[in-house]
């Protein structure tokens, strides 16, 4: 993702970002919703990652695997065998079963070309290892110019600023979690390429702001054509969507021609 000049909102079309791929209608965070979110039109996917027990970092959201596979398996307890073990696809369809938890290096292997968010999760005490793993497969996977790092655990981030300052990084805040603090020290002490708000915490007057600051905005979760229409129009950086096929539509239909970022 390309950092745009600091003098106001950017210009020609936001790029999509497929939240855990084409969620909305494929099992999120497999490779069958990135693979998905890329044939719908996205030009890269935003993803979660942890360490699992045995050091491998894997994609996931939740610290355990209840809600993707109906077991409650915890991902930093369980090795990397347990976890492709698990079927976390036949709940959200029969035609996905088998589908399974993949790797970061899978992601990145399998998606060449695509811009990559990849979320940093915690639960308690900041991982280093975490940070320095990702920094060495985004790098092995020659990704450094296609990838941004980001966390809602400001410590997290700042782990992974220390090992990776040659890749971007973006601070996540959402409504109810002091946003603005977290905002205003995300920024300071981090010095991110981006900030990564909430769609219900984007106005006019911040994207005017944050963009002054030279950040990139990329804004989560929008996914009815009229949320993605109001973001093209204030000049954000990214859409991050549950429904890439929807966004791409909506920005095409509004954001002038040209080359994406």
């Amino acid at each position: 993702m390309s950092r745009k000049s600091s003098g106001g909102p950017s210009r020609g079309r936001p790029i999509v970002l497929a939240h855990r791929g084409a969620s909305a209608e494929a099992p999120e965070n497999t490779l069958a919703a990135f693979v998905r979110a890329m044939e719908q039109g996205a030009d890269g996917v935003e993803l979660d990652v942890w360490r699992c027990g045995t050091g491998e970092v894997v994609v996931h959201h939740d610290p355990d695997t209840t809600r993707t596979a109906g077991m409650p398996v915890r991902i930093m307890r369980a090795s990397l065998r347990e976890l492709r073990r698990l079927d976390v696809g036949s709940r959200t369809a029969e035609r996905y079963r088998g589908e399974r938890i993949p790797l970061l290096a899978e992601v990145l292997d399998a998606l060449p070309g695509a811009t990559v968010n990849v979320e940093l999760k915690s639960s308690g005490l900041p991982d280093p290892a975490l940070a320095r793993e990702v920094s060495r497969l985004v790098q092995e996977a020659r990704a450094v110019d296609r990838c941004i790092v980001s966390s809602f655990d400001l410590a997290v981030l700042a782990l992974f600023r220390l090992v990776a300052p040659s890749i971007a990084t973006g601070v996540l805040f959402a409504r109810g979690q002091r946003h603005q603090l977290r905002e205003f020290i995300g920024k300071r002490v981090l010095r991110p390429r981006a900030v990564h708000p909430e769609l219900t915490l984007v106005t006019e007057e911040r994207v005017r702001a944050w963009s002054a600051s030279g950040l990139e905005v990329n804004v989560w979760t929008a996914d009815a054509p009229e949320e993605v229409e109001r973001l093209c129009r204030l000049g954000v950086s990214a859409i991050i969507t549950n429904r890439p096929a929807v966004a791409r539509a909506a920005v095409s239909r509004l954001a002038p021609a040209g080359p994406r970022r």
